[in-house]
Order: C-alpha cells, then structure tokens, then sequence
C-alpha cells in the first residue's frame, strides 16, 4: 500500500521503520520540513515530503502528532488524497503535560471525534496506547501465545477492517473496540492504555473504562 505519515516522532518513526519493512510504500513529514528526515529516509527508504504533500496520492494516512498541533496542519492537506483515503489517528490528548486545554474534548468529546472534526475527514483510532519500541520489539507472528493485541476503533467497518488488517501485518493482534464515539474507553488514564496483553486482556480491559476522566487526565 501507499502510506503518509504526518509525525515523525518515536510512533511515527517506528511507524515508518516497520511499514517500509514490510514492503510499503511510505512517505513521510513533519512540522520542520523533509530536509530534516534524511536519517530516516536513509535508514527506511521511506521519502520525505512536506506535511501538505504528504496525503497525496496514499491509500493510508497516519496522523501522528501532539493533539495541540492538530488545527495546525497545513490547509488543504487531504485536497490530493482519494476521498476513501484510510486516516488513522494515533494521538493523545495530555492537557497537563503538553497541550494544555480542548475545551470540546474537556466537555466530552472523544479524542478522535475531535481530531476528525479538525481534519473534516473520519478517522479510524489506533496505535495511540502502544509505547513505541513495542512496535519493533513486541511483533510476533500470527498465533504466537505472547502476541500483543491493540484495539482499534472506527465508524466505518471498511476503514477499521483496513486498518485491522495493517495491525495484523505488524504482529498484533488487532481488538474491534467499536466506534469513534466508543473510543473513548481506550484514550490515557484508561486500563487498556498501555497494556500489553493478548486480545482477551484487551477487551476485558475496554469493557473495564469508566467513562469519567481522572483529574491527572484533565485540564
């Protein structure tokens, strides 16, 4: 598949590191410019584009930023993509330790909900719980009795059977963790945040979340 990634952090980097393993064909940006990539590029053979390029033409796009640097993207940035473009939201909102107040996601709204409300684009949410040396360290093969499970949430069953399928390719097991509006039940403070546990755990974990967010996780 053709892939972007928008963020070029540890999540967006192992990101890039595992897909272009896989053989996909990987482009990727970030706030600074593609000049600053060349490591990466270097290491993956992934290609650096400008975050406004980086929809182009992609069948998948990561979206893997600060939730704060979210209204930032550039405009227009999904006008080259396909409208059936797959957009996968990784982020976290952390409003005491680095994004301070979402005044809509304070008041209820799911981090990904907000996040597709931005972009004007549904969004399918994954990847957000998962520390990033899993994504290179915790892969196993399909079957394996320690294979770690990710939930995955979406609106469209389409998109979220893409997207679990790419869970999949990576060595995880993916975990149907319902809609959008669902997908609060795995954003920070929650028991599946974090977890590293099989597609069991993972769910008894989803089913565990109390929808009322922990002071540590409020503005």
């Amino acid at each position: 598949m053709r892939i972007g990634i928008i963020g070029a952090g540890n999540i967006g980097g192992n990101l890039t590191r595992r897909l272009t393993h896989l053989g996909h064909e990987v482009t990727v940006a970030n706030s600074r410019g593609p000049e600053t990539l060349q490591e990466l590029v270097q290491e993956t053979g992934a290609r650096a584009v400008a975050a406004s390029e980086a929809a182009m033409g992609v069948d998948v796009l990561v979206i893997t930023i600060p939730e704060k640097n979210v209204p930032d993207l550039p405009s227009g940035f999904l006008v080259g993509a396909s409208p059936e473009v797959v957009v996968i939201d990784t982020g976290n909102y952390y409003p005491q330790q680095r994004d301070g107040r979402i005044a809509a996601i304070e008041d209820g709204l799911t981090e990904s909900r907000w996040v597709s409300d931005q972009i004007g684009h549904p969004v399918v949410k994954a990847f957000n719980g998962i520390y990033a040396a899993n994504l290179l360290e915790r892969a196993r093969p399909t079957g394996a009795s320690d294979r770690m499970a990710l939930p995955v949430a979406g609106d469209d069953p389409v998109a979220k059977k893409l997207v679990m399928d790419l869970v999949d390719s990576l060595g995880f097991d993916p975990v149907d963790a319902g809609t959008i509006d669902d997908s609060w039940r795995q954003q920070p403070g929650t028991p599946v945040y974090g977890l590293d546990a099989d597609a069991n755990g993972v769910r008894l974990a989803l089913a565990a979340a109390h929808h009322v967010r922990s002071v540590e996780w409020r503005a």
